[in-house]
C-alpha cells in the first residue's frame, strides 16, 4: 500500500565536485510503502524529480533498521514513526523560507561521480545563521538507475494518461453542458423572437386599429367640426392632444419594450458567439493535448531506442576502456622493460668497449687458433648431421609418447569418474556403517541391560543354592533325628498284641538276620527351581523287631520347620542276609494337624501328609 504524504515543488542548491553550484527548482516527494505479506513493514520513499528534465532522478528507500544506523550516526531524537511527519516539517520550513533573499533554512544536493557507477548524492538540510551552517538532516540519495528511470517514466506517462483521461471528460462534460446551455439559448432565444415578433404584429395590429379608429374619428369629427366647428374645436384639439399623448405613451413603451428585447437579444448572441469561442478554444486544447501525448509517446519511443543504442554503446565502451586500459598496462610493462634493456644495454656497450680492447689483443692470438677451429667445425657439421638424424627419430618416439598420453588421459579421466563413483558409494557405506555403528550402539546398550539382569538372576540362584544347601542339612539332620525317635519309640513299645501285623513281625524276627529295612518318608514341597534329593540314612541293625506305632507323635524337631506335601524318605536297616521284611512301611503321622509356616520356606503352609 502506498501512501503520498509530500509532494511538492522545491528549491535546492546542487553542488557537484567537478562543476560550480547552482539552483534549481525540482519535485520532492515523500511516500510510505506498506508491505504486509509475510511481515508487516514499513518503508520511507524519498524521491528527487525534475518535471522539465525527466532523467533527473535521485530515490531513498529507508527502512526501520537502516533509520536506527542513520539516527546513531546522526544524533536523532525522533523514533520512526514521527521521523517522516519531522523531515515534512522541515521541508516546510525550507519552502517556506525559499523566496528570501538570505533564507534561514535551504536544502543542499551534494552529487559525486565514482567512476563508471551510478552517482550518489546527499540531501542536507541546512540552517544558517552568523556563525555557522548547521545540518540538521542529512539523507543518502542514491541516482535512478536505467530500470527506476524507465519505472518513473513509466509511472510518469501513466499519470500523465490518467490526467488526459481525467480532461477529456471534463471537456466532455462540459461540451455537453455547453451544447445543453446553447440548446437553452437557443430555446429562449426562439421563444424571445416569437414573442418579439408577436409583440410586433401586436404593435402593427394595435397601430392599424388605432390609425384606423382616429382616421375614422377624425373624419367624424371633422363631419362634426364642419357642422359645429365653432362649437367644439376647443374640445377636439383637447382630445386630439390626449390621444395623441396617449399614443405617443404606447408608441414609446413598445419602443423601449422593443429596445429591451434587443438587447436580450444581443446578450444572448454575445453569450451564444462566445460560448462557441470557447469550444473552439476547448478543442484547440484538446488538439493540443492530442499532439503533445503523440509526441511524448513517440519521444518515449525514440528515447526508448536511445537508450537501448545508448545501453549498447556503453557496454562497447567499456570493453573498449578495459581493452585500452590492458594495451596501456601492457605499454607501461614494455616501456619499463625498455628502459631496462637500454640500461643494461648502455652497460653492456661500456663492457663491450672494454671488450673489444681486449678482444683486439686477443685477435691476433684466434686467428691462428681459426685454422685449428675451422678444422674441428668440419668434423662437428658431421656430427651435427648425425645429431639432426636422431633428433629426428627422438620427434618420432615424442609423438608417439603424446598419443600415449592422450591415451593414458582418457584412461586417467574415466579413472577419475570411476573414483568419483567409488566416492559416492563410500560415502553410502559411510552413511551405512553410521547407521549400523548407531544399532551396535543399541544393541550393546541392551546387552549391557540383559547382563545386568544376568547378573540379578545369578545372584538369585547363588541365594537359592545357599537356601538349597541349607535345607538339605536341615533335612539331613531331620531325617536324623526322626530315625533316632522311630527307633526308640519302637524299643519302647509293649502292645504288641494289638497291632494287626504283630505275628508276621514276629515270625521274621525269629528268623535272625532277616530284619527288613523300611523307609519312611515325608512330603515336602520345594519351589520349582531347586528339587531337594537328600541321601537316605541307615539305621543300625538291632535284633529288636521294628513295629509299627500306633499313634504317638513324632519327637524332636518342632513341625514348623517341615514344609506341606514334603515327602522325606527314611531307609530302614536291612538284615544281615541283606534281604528284605515284607512288613509294611511304617510312617509318622499326626491327624488333625493344622497348616504350619516355614521359617525357611517363607509364604508356605506345611502339613505332614496322613497315614
Amino acid at each position: 500500500m502506498v501512501e503520498e504524504l509530500f509532494c511538492k515543488v522545491v528549491s535546492l542548491i546542487i553542488k557537484c565536485r567537478d562543476c560550480e553550484e547552482r539552483r534549481s527548482t525540482v519535485r520532492l516527494t515523500v511516500e510510505t510503502h506498506a508491505f504486509s505479506n509475510p511481515v508487516y513493514k514499513k518503508d520511507l520513499v524519498v524521491r528527487l524529480s525534475d518535471d522539465n528534465d525527466p532523467f533527473f532522478l535521485y530515490n531513498l528507500t529507508l527502512g526501520e533498521e537502516d533509520f536506527l544506523s542513520l539516527k546513531n550516526q546522526q544524533g536523532l531524537l525522533v523514533e520512526f514513526s514521527a521521523f517522516p511527519q519531522r523531515f515534512i516539517d522541515l521541508l516546510e520550513q525550507c519552502i517556506f523560507e525559499q523566496d528570501k533573499t538570505v533564507p534561514r533554512f535551504l536544502l543542499q544536493l551534494l552529487t559525486s561521480a565514482n567512476g563508471l557507477e551510478c552517482m550518489s548524492g546527499c540531501l542536507n538540510i541546512i540552517e544558517t545563521n552568523p556563525f555557522k551552517h548547521l545540518v540538521h538532516l542529512s539523507l543518502k540519495l542514491l541516482e535512478g538507475n536505467d530500470s527506476d528511470v524507465k519505472k518513473y517514466l513509466a509511472d510518469c506517462i501513466k499519470s500523465l494518461k490518467l490526467e488526459n483521461c481525467v480532461l477529456k471528460g471534463k471537456l466532455q462534460k462540459s461540451e455537453e453542458d455547453f451544447s445543453q446551455t446553447l440548446g437553452l439559448t437557443q430555446q429562449t432565444l426562439d421563444e424571445k423572437c416569437k414573442e418579439l415578433n408577436k409583440l410586433r404584429n401586436e404593435w402593427t395590429s394595435q397601430k392599424s386599429l388605432i390609425t384606423g379608429r382616429h382616421t375614422q374619428e377624425i373624419t367624424a369629427e371633422r363631419e362634426k367640426v364642419l357642422q359645429i366647428q365653432t362649437q367644439y374645436q376647443h374640445q377636439y384639439e383637447q382630445q386630439k392632444k390626449e390621444l395623441e399623448s396617449s399614443s405617443n405613451r404606447t408608441i414609446q413603451h413598445l419602443e423601449s419594450r422593443v429596445s429591451e428585447l434587443e438587447i436580450l437579444n444581443k446578450d444572448l448572441t454575445e453569450r451564444k458567439y462566445k460560448s462557441e469561442s470557447c469550444i473552439r478554444e476547448l478543442k484547440s486544447k484538446l488538439t493540443a493535448m492530442e499532439e503533445e501525448n503523440h509526441r511524448a509517446k513517440q519521444e518515449v519511443v525514440s528515447l526508448r531506442r536511445e537508450n537501448t543504442t545508448l545501453d549498447s554503446e556503453c557496454h562497447d565502451k567499456d570493453k573498449l576502456l578495459n581493452q585500452y586500459k590492458m594495451r596501456s598496462a601492457v605499454l607501461e610493462q614494455e616501456v619499463k622493460d625498455k628502459e631496462q634493456v637500454v640500461i643494461r644495454t648502455t652497460e653492456a656497450c661500456e663492457s663491450a668497449q672494454e671488450h673489444k680492447k681486449r678482444l683486439e689483443e686477443s685477435q691476433e692470438q684466434k686467428r691462428l687458433q681459426i685454422g685449428k677451429l675451422e678444422a674441428t667445425v668440419k668434423s662437428l657439421s658431421e656430427e651435427l648431421i648425425k645429431a639432426n638424424e636422431i633428433i629426428k627419430k627422438l620427434q618420432a618416439d615424442i609423438k608417439k609418447l603424446v598419443e600415449k598420453m592422450k591415451l593414458k588421459n582418457a584412461v586417467t579421466m574415466q579413472q577419475e569418474k570411476l573414483l568419483g563413483e567409488k566416492d559416492q558409494m563410500l560415502q553410502k557405506e559411510k552413511t551405512e556403517l553410521a547407521n549400523v555403528k548407531h544399532s551396535l550402539k543399541v544393541k550393546e546398550d541392551e546387552l549391557l541391560k540383559l547382563q545386568e539382569q544376568l547378573d540379578c538372576t545369578s545372584e538369585k540362584l547363588e541365594e537359592s543354592k545357599q537356601l538349597l544347601k541349607t535345607n538339605e542339612n536341615v533335612i539331613s539332620w531331620l531325617n536324623k533325628q526322626l530315625n533316632e525317635n522311630k527307633i526308640a519309640s519302637l524299643q519302647g513299645a509293649q502292645a504288641l498284641s494289638e497291632m494287626p501285623g504283630l505275628v508276621r513281625t514276629m515270625n521274621a524276627a525269629s528268623n535272625p538276620g532277616a530284619v527288613q529295612g523300611s523307609q519312611v518318608r515325608f512330603s515336602l514341597n520345594f519351589p520349582s527351581d531347586c528339587s531337594p534329593t537328600p541321601e537316605p540314612r541307615h539305621v543300625p541293625s538291632t535284633s529288636t523287631p521294628i513295629l509299627p506305632p500306633t499313634s504317638c507323635d513324632p519327637a524332636g524337631l518342632d513341625m514348623k520347620y517341615l514344609k506341606r506335601n514334603a515327602s522325606i524318605p527314611v531307609k530302614v536297616p536291612k538284615n544281615i542276609n541283606g534281604a528284605s521284611s515284607g512288613a509294611p512301611k511304617p510312617t509318622l503321622t499326626k491327624s488333625g494337624s493344622s497348616p504350619i509356616l516355614s521359617a525357611y520356606f517363607p509364604g508356605q503352609q506345611s502339613r505332614l501328609p496322613a497315614s
